[in-house]
């Protein structure tokens, strides 16, 4: 069983920054893929980034080149928010998956672990 516990969200102005972190029970070095997803009231909840077990990462269309996902220390994930716009607000959500897994890690169903999220919420 891995834990999963997000936090830094918070409510800022458009244009500011944030930087979420996803707090695992079991070191990054152990997982497959670890991602970010949020969602927004009345919407489905959307993928927004995945990082690697090799360093690699990939972004949502609406938040490339404003979001960054990376790893610091041994069993943390972070997510910076940049130039953040109204439509940004949603709740956050960490996930992560330990055994393999060949295709691309972008879909909710890849994830078996999930935290309980973090809100951000963005005014204009």
């Amino acid at each position: 069983q891995v834990e999963l516990v997000e936090s830094g969200g918070e409510s800022v102005q458009a244009g500011e920054s944030l930087r979420l972190s996803c707090e695992s029970s079991i070191y990054t070095s152990n997982t497959r893929c670890t991602a970010w997803f949020r969602q927004a009231p009345g919407k489905e909840r959307e993928w927004v980034a995945t990082i690697y077990t090799d360093g690699r990462s990939e972004y949502g269309d609406a938040v490339k080149g404003r979001f960054a996902i990376f790893q610091g220390n041994a069993n943390h994930t972070f997510l910076q928010l940049n130039s953040l716009k109204p439509e940004d607000s949603a709740i956050y959500y960490c996930a992560a998956r330990i055994s393999a897994y060949e295709g691309s890690c972008q879909k909710q169903y890849v994830f078996p672990y999930w935290g309980q999220g973090t809100q951000v919420t963005v005014s204009s």
